[in-house]
């Protein structure tokens, strides 16, 4: 088994914190993989819960995340910056989603998702997809 670190996209962790299809393999991986979560991952929970929910959901579910197994990234770094931009500016991906692609760049890891706009990124970064929503 590789030891190269994985990091969760919020799609992952609304993934996990929902129980939606592909809960178990974020459940695996945490369980037997190193992990990484981005500050803006953190603040994308925040923000939909409590906008879809309530403040107290969203205080919730932020302490539940902070209590993973994870390292949570809180500073970007000018490599992480530049190489955001450069998706950002290249690809027609959310700023979220190019800041959480630069870190997975930036850390040699592999990007876990459930958003298909990350696709458009494949050959910049590794990818691993949960199942997509069907509408």
């Amino acid at each position: 088994m590789s030891d190269q670190p994985y990091l969760l996209d919020t799609s992952a962790l609304f993934t996990l914190i929902e129980d939606e299809a592909g809960a178990a393999r974020v459940e695996e991986v945490l369980r037997t993989r190193s992990a990484i979560i981005s500050w803006i991952s953190l603040l994308e929970v925040v923000y939909v819960t409590q906008h879809e929910r309530s403040v107290a959901e969203a205080e919730r579910r932020y302490a539940l995340i902070k209590a993973l197994p994870v390292v949570l990234t809180w500073q970007i770094e000018e490599a992480t910056l530049l190489a955001a931009a450069r998706l950002k500016a290249t690809y027609r991906v959310s700023l979220a989603d190019a800041i959480i692609a630069a870190y997975a760049i930036q850390a040699n890891a592999i990007l876990l998702h459930k958003d298909p706009e990350f696709e458009l990124l494949s050959e910049q970064v590794q990818l691993e997809a949960l199942p997509y929503k069907t509408t």
